[in-house]
């Protein structure tokens, strides 16, 4: 299986750019909306409803590529120094990605939910099939997205945070390619602070 040390940088950039050329974010779900419903899975494979996971208080959705981006490793990172920041809060943490559940998988020290359905990525409309020269680009450096994430589909969300309500509704939004300097977890905890989220 390929690590994030063996996916080039120029390449990862690369498809980042394809990606931000498709305008999937177009679509999105954004601020004021309703969540969805529908269901993840845990570490375990076992199914979360997804409107359980802010029924008890406010919760940031991470929706990050798979463990094998290591942009996304970067920033699943950057978000773990904040966890105590965001508890108390009281905003409970989780990220999402396609990619199958992996109960031996690196602990964040915050829920990693697996959506290989692609439940969560459609309900929020940041779910994309990947254009050809985009699967190229993964193929060359063995990133095989159908058997990664165990669906046999070319299909990736958009990177994306989101914070949810206990109401269900969409406090804050961000989509990649929403801002050329992309959002940082300290602007997400001043938008919560400050009565934005």
């Amino acid at each position: 299986m390929p690590t994030l040390l063996s996916m080039p940088w120029p390449g990862l950039d690369r498809a980042a750019e394809l990606l931000r050329s498709t305008g999937v974010g177009e679509h999105a779900r954004r601020t004021g909306d309703r969540a969805p419903s529908g269901h993840v899975l845990d570490r375990q494979g076992g199914r979360v409803r997804l409107p359980d996971l802010w029924r008890d208080g406010p919760v940031v959705m991470l929706f990050f590529r798979g463990g094998w981006c290591r942009t996304c490793d970067l920033q699943l990172r950057a978000w773990r120094r904040q966890r105590d920041a965001l508890a108390a809060l009281g905003f409970r943490l989780v990220a999402v990605s396609p990619q199958q559940p992996d109960p031996q998988g690196e602990c964040f020290g915050f829920d990693l939910l697996s959506d290989p359905d692609l439940a969560a990525a459609n309900g929020f409309g940041i779910a994309f099939t990947l254009p050809p020269d985009a699967v190229d680009l993964y193929a060359a450096n063995g990133i095989d997205i159908p058997v990664l994430n165990g669906n046999g589909l070319w299909v990736l969300p958009i990177p994306a945070v989101y914070v949810v309500g206990a109401d269900g509704v969409v406090r804050f939004a961000y989509v990649e390619g929403d801002s050329p300097e992309g959002v940082r977890p300290e602007d997400v905890l001043v938008a919560m602070t400050t009565g934005v989220a």
